[in-house]
């Protein structure tokens, strides 16, 4: 059976805000949040063609997800600047209303080595992968915590791990590997704080997923391509636990494919 939207899905009444959305991940998480009937608001830097090298645009995820029969919009915000933040979530309740699902799924990377890191890149990638996701959940939690049921997922790395002995050499990952460390601690610490308002947060971990950035990084080669996931695994898991419950699944922090396997279920489709 082809994928289609439920607009009287699990999801039905809810509104979704995903970041980085123009392309590959948070496109895909769009769409499926989408198929159980949220609207959904997609938002990223690139809004139009031309504004990126990538390919991929925020209007065409919206195209994509109106020419299948779901309510999107789109907010086109740099992350980076938390004016931007607060507009994106002030536009985005002026579309659909209080946001009831946060996916942070935005980030810029660099990958070099500690001592060529510049400041100005460190500061860049710490804003927008670790104060942007903290920002943007502070904007949302009020709307929430009105309704006594929220979720937020956070979307991090297996660069989050520890490097394990013995060491064959980095490849620039280190700050990169902080910030979603960073990130998971900061969603099993908020997990804790606002379980009791119903506020569930979780974080999914994609595999090696081939996407227009991660072309860009060069990280699938001869030595990884075994490794590469469908996109489909993300989206379903981020889906899953977007619409969990925070008395039974919150403080978490699951890798796509082993969240399916304990939950019994095989990815949608996607529309």
């Amino acid at each position: 059976m082809s994928a289609t939207i439920n607009p009287n899905g699990t999801l039905k009444g809810k509104t979704a805000l995903v970041t980085g959305a123009s392309r590959g991940i948070g496109e895909a998480i769009a769409a499926r949040l989408a198929m159980e009937g949220a609207r959904v608001v997609v938002s990223a830097r690139t809004a139009q063609e031309g504004e990126s090298r990538l390919p991929g645009t925020l209007a065409h995820t919206v195209e994509r997800l109106k020419a299948a029969g779901a309510e999107a919009v789109l907010v086109k915000a740099d992350l980076a600047q938390a004016s931007e933040r607060e507009r994106l979530v002030e536009e985005a309740e002026a579309a659909f209303g209080p946001i009831d699902i946060l996916i942070n799924n935005a980030a810029i990377t660099y990958f070099m080595p500690v001592q060529d890191f510049t400041e100005k890149r460190f500061k860049l990638m710490m804003e927008v992968q670790v104060y942007a996701p903290f920002h943007l959940a502070q904007l949302v939690m009020p709307g929430m915590r009105a309704k006594g049921w929220g979720s937020i997922v956070n979307i991090s790395s297996p660069a989050g791990i520890h490097p394990k002995q013995p060491y064959s050499g980095g490849r620039g990952g280190t700050v990169y590997g902080l910030c979603k460390a960073a990130l998971e601690r900061f969603t099993t610490g908020l997990a804790s704080e606002v379980q009791g308002d119903g506020i569930a947060v979780n974080v999914v971990s994609p595999g090696l997923v081939d996407t227009p950035g991660v072309a860009v990084h060069g990280l699938i080669n001869e030595q990884t391509k075994d490794r590469v996931q469908p996109i489909e695994f993300i989206a379903e898991a981020v889906y899953q636990l977007a619409k969990a419950d925070a008395k039974t699944m919150t403080g978490r922090v699951d890798y796509a494919e082993p969240l399916l396997k304990e939950l019994g279920i095989k990815p949608s489709e996607l529309v």
